[in-house]
């Protein structure tokens, strides 16, 4: 099998760390056909089977992009703080490399999305795999926005922005802004209203398969999609999302289950710590 090994060098331990996975696959019968820490690459014309992304949740969005509409299979190793996508530890990516060499894994394949801005025809659609933020920017007053969905309007939100967050996306920002938790393989776009005026403003789970407008009433905004600023987006300014012809591809081993990760990560459905109660008598 051929691997690619992915991250940013300028981040701690991870140089080091490529080379003792490069040592590994080695080791354990595969191949390394290419070592990108520079993240300058374009990767959609190497031939591999699984990417091994080095870092966290921001490396494996990182390297999502670079292998554009050629997606190969990752394997996440957090070398990160929290690492929801990237969900292995050092010693449990080169314990599983046998496992992966003997194909006893699956790959699950992950909605992801093209960001456009009609008002902007020069500028091409960018691809994303966690979420496309349209928020207030400077002077940082309250936008009116408004959303459509498939040209027909759906409502208007007041308040600091909206986001439209993919399932993979729906344990990042759009869960801090009070959005649910998504199934990562679900075929589903979440809308999140950031900071809502009224307390009508709630998330929405809807299709994949439909077109998603955001249009600003009132207000100057900027659209970000997965933390990179696209730009600014005035009043009247447009953004589309939808669906990507293309899948995010990540795999998964024995062992490892999406719920595990939400209770490991999250501490989602823990018990609370009880303070112990003594024994009356």
């Amino acid at each position: 099998m051929r691997f690619l090994i992915l991250g940013n060098r300028a981040k701690p331990h991870v140089p080091e760390a490529a080379g003792r996975l490069a040592a590994a696959v080695a080791g354990a019968g595969g191949e390394v056909v290419l070592v990108d820490l520079d993240r300058g690459r374009d990767l959609s014309d190497v031939p591999a089977d699984v990417a091994l992304v080095l870092g966290g949740d921001g490396a494996i969005l990182r390297a999502a992009r670079q292998m554009g509409f050629r997606q190969v299979p990752v394997l996440g190793v957090n070398l990160g703080r929290l690492g929801f996508l990237a969900d292995f530890s050092f010693d449990e990516a080169v314990e599983c490399l046998p496992c992966i060499l003997r194909h006893e894994y699956r790959v699950a394949e992950h909605v992801m999305f093209l960001c456009g801005l009609p008002d902007r025809p020069e500028t091409r659609e960018v691809l994303g795999l966690n979420e496309v933020v349209v928020r207030a920017g400077p002077p940082y007053k309250m936008l009116d926005l408004e959303l459509e969905v498939d040209g027909q309007m759906v409502s208007r939100f007041l308040g600091d922005g909206l986001m439209v967050s993919t399932p993979v996306g729906s344990t990042a920002h759009s869960l801090s802004a009070g959005g649910p938790i998504l199934e990562q393989e679900l075929a589903a776009f979440v809308i999140t209203p950031i900071c809502g005026h009224t307390l009508t403003s709630r998330p929405l789970v809807d299709a994949a398969d439909k077109t998603y407008t955001i249009g600003v009433r009132q207000g100057e905004a900027s659209v970000v999609i997965d933390g990179q600023d696209l730009g600014p987006l005035p009043t009247g300014g447009r953004v589309t999302v939808r669906r990507a012809p293309v899948a995010f591809r990540l795999v998964k081993v024995p062992g490892k289950t999406y719920y595990q990760t939400l209770r490991e990560k999250l501490h989602w459905g823990t018990m609370p710590n009880y303070r112990h109660e003594p024994d009356g008598g």
